[in-house]
């Protein structure tokens, strides 16, 4: 049985969440890495990617300590698929004339994902009753909440900035 309290259910399910939520976390960072490298014309998305990216690395570190706590580690299967995917994800929108904005959506909606995955650990270390853990949850929460609120932000005056530059005949996309 997997880590803990001698196989009980609720802490396998706990786990399992942790080990998703860090794959998750992995995904995050190579989405950031990736969009990053590709922004030029969005110095504000550029900055909060940026500081994004290093949250997200500082976010899976503290789930890895919740985990070794807990006597289990990370999946590394779920981490190397998760990475492949955040670097395909960005890929997919990097040839698109408007991949400022599918990024930025997709971001928005993957924010949300973080934010309701971070919801749900939080309740499952309250009812395993890992209290150490639930602060460590929550700082990543507010980050990520953080974020999304920043991306909601941004929405129109990206739109706006993406709009002039094309018709201008600029760089519009990135």
């Amino acid at each position: 049985m997997d880590g803990d309290a001698g196989g009980n259910k609720m802490h396998e399910i706990y786990h399992t969440g942790l080990r998703n939520l860090h794959a998750l976390e992995q995904m995050a960072i190579e989405l950031t890495e990736r969009q990053v490298e590709r922004l030029e014309n969005y110095p504000e998305m550029k900055a909060k990617l940026l500081q994004h990216h290093q949250e997200s690395k500082e976010q899976a570190n503290r789930l890895e300590s919740i985990l070794q706590r807990h006597g289990t580690s990370p999946s590394a299967v779920k981490g190397a698929v998760q990475s492949v995917m955040g670097n395909v994800a960005a890929a997919l929108h990097a040839p698109a004339p408007d991949e400022i904005l599918k990024n930025t959506f997709a971001n928005f909606a993957f924010e949300h994902q973080e934010i309701a995955s971070y919801t749900s650990a939080i309740a499952m270390a309250e009812q395993v009753g890992d209290t150490a853990a639930i602060p460590l949850l929550k700082q990543s929460l507010a980050e990520e909440q953080a974020m999304a609120k920043f991306i909601e932000q941004a929405i129109v005056p990206t739109t706006q900035k993406y709009m002039s530059l094309a018709q201008a005949g600029q760089t519009a996309g990135v």
